[in-house]
């Protein structure tokens, strides 16, 4: 893959961006700086943007964490405990999140080197199902998921959420399933009904969930068939 493509596919990232980090040599492939875009990038080449490892030369990793309320989903924060805290891994620098959660929400999080797996987990047109389970501070009405199942409209973003699947539990307990991951998609989308969100836990993403034998804070690497569910 192109190193300009490579890099718009990340997250953080835009095409705009992307060009001006190549404009101004900040971006290195296997250790040498490169600023022309049509610079492959292998599977396993090192990535690297202002010293950060986007991704790792070395072998392929992949870990399930149970994430626990406030930690932040990020490699680096000045203030914070991040994920990566939680690691006891000397190589816990190359790794990178796969599909972020806020900071007290709690449950599956992937974490892995591998880059080209971690893009087809993370990429809008996947439409990858995550589901949740949501205590909310008011009673959950009926007429909630047939919204959910139409849609919600986002002014911000001017922008319609897609078809999301609600099943009640309990008067404000709830299990959602989305195939996207927008800004504090789950709460805005509670907010629609003026309820709170409470608690918001994700209890699988795809056809893998959360292994009830972790406690928070707890991670173990995933096994090889988990790995392929993607």
């Amino acid at each position: 893959m192109r190193v300009d493509r490579f890099l718009s596919n990340l997250p953080r990232y835009n095409r705009q961006q992307v060009r001006l980090l190549l404009v101004e040599k900040r971006v290195r492939v296997d250790g040498k700086i490169v600023s022309d875009p049509h610079t492959e990038v292998l599977e396993f080449s090192q990535v690297e943007v202002d010293d950060e490892v986007l991704q790792s030369g070395k072998a392929a990793r992949y870990f399930m964490l149970h994430k626990p309320p406030g930690c932040v989903s990020a490699t680096r924060d000045p203030q914070h405990m991040t994920v990566l805290d939680l690691f006891d891994d000397p190589d816990k620098d190359d790794l990178h999140i796969a599909g972020r959660l806020d900071f007290n929400t709690t449950g599956l999080m992937l974490i892995t080197n591998d880059g080209a797996w971690s893009r087809r987990l993370t990429q809008p047109q996947t439409k990858l199902p995550k589901v949740y389970y949501v205590e909310t501070e008011q009673d959950i009405g009926a007429d909630y998921a047939l919204q959910f199942a139409e849609g919600i409209y986002f002014a911000f973003e001017d922008l319609t959420t897609q078809p999301a699947q609600l099943e009640l539990l309990g008067p404000r307990s709830a299990r959602l399933s989305i195939v996207e991951g927008r800004y504090h998609q789950v709460k805005r989308m509670f907010g629609f009904f003026n309820n709170k969100v409470l608690r918001l836990h994700r209890e699988s993403m795809g056809e893998l969930a959360l292994d009830n034998a972790l406690k928070p804070g707890e991670y173990r690497a995933l096994r090889t068939e988990e790995i392929h569910l993607f």
